[in-house]
């Protein structure tokens, strides 16, 4: 299939809200705790997660409609189980965004606006561009963010090559029973929570009504650009934390304004003052857009999950759900403004330990009568699936066996909240 930029869209709303806290935050702690170590679970997860996150455009394109369409085929208990479980996420997966882009403005464009006035500000944005934008000035924009992204962080990782002095050994580690919770919180969002499968398929609609060309190809091929370019950030950011901030001596503050100063004072220590908007450009890209898609996407998807659970939808509910998640960020941030390392384990370790109750939906979804025969997957996909879905629940049944004091640790923090 031919290169068209104007068969490019959902793929890259996938990539603008994978590519953030799980790239800029995790691999970069990756990079700087373990070096290049941590490689192998960086490809592996991705590897495993790949068909799940397929899924979402191949069935949307398939069968015209979206995941949460199919979920409720599976059974009315299935999207439940959605609804609950996105309740229970969406807020502090939109707050942990938020936060980081809140410190990384902070510190680029000056602390004369505090980090609590910068995620209004942030958030007010967002909001505005998605309201009068709507879905066509998404996918216009996410294509010129990728594209700065990308360029910006190749940039710096080359320089960090040239100029590093650490030894780029690659021998691969597998982290210790004290480091094992970093290890499931780094693949809890790399490259992304397994439920954006289900807001892909959603992008993938949007981008049908205005391209009728938009075929399960198309949609194929764009998804696995928007995935490449996940993986490639992924092992860049892990890179720069591994050539810049490997045995540093320096640890990561657990507030937000801090560590972004942290983040951009290594650099440029390392690469030399002249990189500062490099990676400053790097930094709140990748983050501006996560906050920007995933505020677009928990809204769309709760707008379809409850037209489909409870019937008639009432009027501008899109906006209702951006208001009420907006609402629901700016609480928690305030709340928890310098526990942003509790607000990002709690998230990513939620993701993980959830990611295999979608991979499942979504297999079973795309291998059952519901789907196009021609559609279904391959028996490559298949093997893929079923060794993902081993490692997926292998992975999470271990963590919460030895993690049992941090999940008493989260109901503490839910019943605060509450």
């Amino acid at each position: 299939m031919s290169f068209s930029l104007k068969k490019i869209g959902p793929g890259l709303l996938f990539a603008g809200a994978a590519i953030g806290v799980s790239h800029l935050v995790q691999s970069t702690r990756a990079g700087a705790d373990f070096g290049f170590g941590l490689i192998w679970a960086l490809l592996l997860v991705n590897i495993f997660k790949y068909p799940f996150f397929q899924f979402g455009p191949r069935y949307a394109m398939a069968t015209g409609e979206t995941l949460l369409d199919g979920y409720k085929k599976l059974g009315k208990g299935v999207l439940i189980a959605y609804f609950i479980l996105t309740i229970a996420t969406m807020f502090t997966i939109q707050t942990a965004v938020t936060i980081v882009t809140a410190g990384l403005a902070e510190s680029i464009f000056g602390d004369f606006i505090s980090t609590k006035i910068w995620t209004v500000i942030i958030l007010s944005i967002c909001f505005v561009i998605l309201i009068i934008g709507k879905y066509s000035f998404l996918d216009k924009l996410m294509k010129f963010i990728i594209v700065t992204l990308t360029l910006s962080t190749i940039v710096a990782v080359c320089f960090a090559f040239k100029n590093s002095t650490q030894p780029t050994a690659l021998t691969q580690v597998f982290p210790n029973a004290m480091q094992f919770g970093f290890l499931i919180a780094f693949m809890g969002w790399m490259p992304a929570p397994l439920d954006i499968s289900v807001w892909h398929s959603l992008w993938a609609i949007e981008k049908k009504k205005e391209d009728t060309d938009f075929s399960v190809k198309s949609s194929l091929f764009d998804f696995n650009v928007g995935y490449f370019a996940t993986i490639i950030l992924g092992l860049g950011f892990l890179a720069l934390g591994a050539l810049v901030m490997f045995n540093s001596g320096e640890n990561f503050s657990g507030k937000a304004d801090v560590f972004s100063n942290q983040l951009i004072s290594m650099y440029t220590k390392s690469l030399g003052n002249w990189s500062y908007l490099i990676i400053g450009i790097a930094a709140f890209t990748t983050m501006f857009s996560t906050t920007l898609t995933t505020l677009d996407a928990s809204p769309r998807a709760m707008v379809k999950t409850t037209q489909l659970l409870f019937g008639n939808q009432m009027k501008r509910s899109y906006l209702v759900w951006i208001l009420i998640l907006i609402s629901g960020t700016i609480l928690i941030f305030f709340k928890f403004k310098s526990d942003m390392a509790l607000l990002i384990t709690i998230a990513t370790v939620l993701s993980f330990i959830t990611a295999p109750l979608y991979a499942i939906a979504n297999y079973v979804l795309i291998s059952s009568r519901h789907t196009p025969k021609e559609w279904r997957p391959s028996t490559g996909i298949h093997i893929l699936s079923w060794l993902g879905l081993l490692f997926l629940v292998g992975f999470s049944i271990w963590y919460i066996a030895l993690n049992k004091d941090m999940f008493i640790q989260f109901y503490d923090w839910l019943t605060q909240l509450l």
